[in-house]
């Protein structure tokens, strides 16, 4: 393998683990944010997890931040719930750097388990 198939490899391989990051963070947002706008809508335990798992299977689906956004503006007008899409799109914001931190974390973690770190 010459050196520009090792670079090569080497990018594809980060480019994937990215993606997959990625992936993991939008779901733990929708996840966690969900938990937030079910609070909000009064519903717990059983009810509030369906409704947070909805949104992780919005953003599955149709990959769209924006159509969770729409989802939860419209739950929240046909409850009176008068928080602005401003707040949720903060929010959402607030819960993807965390959820990317948990992760970071664990894989941290991870690394230093196998003696990587």
């Amino acid at each position: 393998m010459t050196t520009f198939d090792e670079r090569e490899h080497a990018f594809e391989a980060k480019l994937a683990h990215d993606e997959e990051l990625k992936f993991k963070a939008r779901a733990r947002r929708d996840k966690w944010l969900g938990l937030w706008a079910a609070g909000k809508l009064g519903k717990t335990g059983a009810a509030a997890e369906d409704f947070a798992s909805r949104l992780v299977a919005i953003e599955i689906e149709k990959d769209s931040t924006s159509q969770i956004l729409k989802t939860i503006r419209a739950d929240f007008d046909r409850a009176g719930i008068t928080i602005s899409d401003l707040e949720i799109r903060k929010q959402m914001d607030a819960l993807l750097v965390a959820a990317v931190e948990e992760i970071m974390k664990g894989a941290t973690r991870e690394k230093a388990h196998r003696g990587e770190a």
